[in-house]
């Protein structure tokens, strides 16, 4: 096997992350209305990320697009705060430490486009990725900060960068 590949998206990888997003929320249970699986951009992330402040990685691994996240300024927020957004991986690509390195990509972009904070939105039961947040210096907080559009995510966490 060779090693991962974490780099920007392309164009031709939209197919691909989309259905590793969706494959992924279903097979957490995610509800498919409030979340990222209704999101009108999953179908075209490449072209959502072609703003400023904003960057979506992928990692590849033999080909094959195995998971991503990105960062972007949050929606409806007049803070300068970015979220961590649609940060999924395959179970082949889970426990391998690419969590961190995705947060960490993005968390450093985040800070080159001197963004104050980073917010994110996950469920309650996606514990692995709440352990991965509070690991990175994220925490709990009591309600979400601008509109995402994602209301059936219970759970809001924040870092000061």
């Amino acid at each position: 096997m060779k090693k991962p590949i974490i780099r920007p998206i392309l164009k031709i990888d939209n197919p691909h992350i989309a259905r590793v997003i969706r494959k992924v929320l279903i097979e957490f249970g995610v509800p498919k209305v409030g979340t990222a699986y209704a999101d009108k951009g999953l179908d075209a992330l490449y072209e959502a990320y072609q703003k400023p402040r904003a960057i979506y990685f992928v990692i590849e691994l033999d080909g094959h697009i195995i998971g991503g996240g990105g960062i972007a300024k949050l929606d409806n927020c007049d803070e300068n705060i970015c979220e961590l957004q649609k940060m999924y991986f395959l179970e082949e690509a889970r426990g391998l430490g690419l969590g961190i390195k995705i947060i960490n990509r993005c968390l450093q972009k985040a800070k080159d486009f001197m963004f104050e904070s980073c917010y994110l939105e996950t469920m309650t039961y996606m514990k692995a990725a709440q352990k991965l947040y509070l690991k990175n210096d994220f925490g709990y907080i009591d309600g979400p900060i601008g509109n995402t559009g994602h209301y059936s995510c219970p759970v809001h966490m924040l870092k000061k960068l």
